[in-house]
């Protein structure tokens, strides 16, 4: 048993059985890099930041696959080309505060430049053509304005540079549409695992349960489900009288969750706006799911999902529950009485560090 397993099981120790972890590749496996830009304009550094404020450089990182480093060098002399002013955190002054790259398993790369203001935008726009001919990789470029001094990685607004405003992305059985503001989950290799063992625990559902069995079409609700991994992998399944319904806050994942559906022709698959806790507490009981899949930010579901699933009306029988914090997972395990943990899996989205993505499966007790 890994370190990961036995701290995972330590937390839940209400999980029955546990499968063989997920895993994928320790280096060149994380999809996305964000990088802080310090330094100045003509030897700009790209990576993070020392206790002092200043740039660490990690151009040639070893989590990042060949695709996003070799565009880094280019990025970094795009800086200098365009003259933009690295933000000094310290002095807080500058513009250009981060470069996030994202790239498929094509090679195809997706660049973000987040600024301070709308200063440096002419000069990108003029010098962007020679960054597209010296990476041909890349499809979608925009700028992020993120205005206030805070330990943010974005702002509120997105200004497109480029026609095309998604990446494909497959992950698992489904082809993803990532847009800058979009979820993405940042390991593709394992990401695909957790989507496609959620979906064989649905169609499980289908089987074993006496309802679904005897003719019933599954209707399931996919809360916080970001650019709809787990709901597009559901839709996507034997079954097209599918109801699946995603719920997200984030206008861009939704879009794209929707983009994603109507690509790939799942009618089955809807996407709603809006606040999951909120959402689900407003729809009547007779629209109530047979079975709810939830992927919360770190901080959990919190009392008022906790509470709502715990009293959900009987059609409600299967909870899939997705974590990237065990410990919030295990306090919201207890925060459902009237929930059964039947199975669970680590997936090891995370190599190299201690945090673990955990899928556990409940039953209506």
């Amino acid at each position: 048993m890994t370190d990961a397993q036995a701290r995972v099981e330590a937390l839940l120790p209400s999980v029955p059985t546990w499968l063989v972890p997920a895993t994928g590749p320790e280096s060149r496996f994380r999809n996305r890099a964000k990088m802080v830009v310090a330094g100045t304009t003509d030897a700009p550094t790209l990576g993070i930041l020392d206790d002092a404020g200043r740039g660490v450089d990690l151009v040639r990182c070893g989590l990042y696959p060949a695709s996003v480093t070799d565009a880094l060098e280019p990025l970094r002399a795009f800086v200098t080309r365009a003259a933009l002013v690295p933000y000094d955190v310290p002095a807080r002054r500058g513009e250009l505060k981060h470069v996030h790259v994202t790239t498929n398993d094509a090679g195809e790369l997706m660049v973000r430049f987040v600024l301070r203001s709308t200063e440096s935008l002419p000069r990108i726009r003029k010098h962007l053509p020679h960054l597209l001919e010296a990476v041909p990789s890349i499809r979608v470029v925009s700028a992020n304005l993120l205005p206030q001094h805070a330990a943010l990685l974005e702002g509120d607004v997105e200004v497109p540079l480029t026609p095309a405003e998604r990446l494909p992305v497959r992950q698992g059985a489904v082809t993803l549409l990532a847009r800058p503001q979009g979820f993405l989950q940042t390991d593709t290799d394992v990401a695909g695992q957790l989507y496609t063992q959620v979906a064989a625990w649905v169609a499980g559902l289908e089987d074993d349960d006496e309802v679904l069995r005897g003719g019933g079409a599954l209707r399931l609700w996919d809360l916080y489900c970001g650019a709809g991994g787990f709901a597009l992998h559901v839709a996507a399944g034997p079954r097209p009288e599918r109801e699946v319904v995603g719920v997200e806050t984030s206008e861009q994942a939704v879009a794209a969750a929707r983009d994603a559906a109507r690509a790939a022709g799942l009618v089955g698959a809807r996407f709603v706006h809006a606040d999951a806790t909120a959402w689900a507490r407003e729809q009547p009981d007779d629209a109530a799911p047979d079975a709810v899949v939830v992927n919360p930010p770190r901080r959990g579901l919190g009392e008022r999902l906790c509470g709502w699933l715990d009293a959900a009306p009987p059609r409600t029988r299967h909870l899939l529950y997705s974590s990237c914090n065990p410990a919030s997972l295990a306090r919201d395990l207890e925060a459902l009485p009237g929930w059964e943990p039947v199975r669970g899996r680590l997936f090891a989205m995370f190599p190299q560090t201690t945090h673990v993505e955990v899928l556990v499966q409940l039953r209506r007790r």
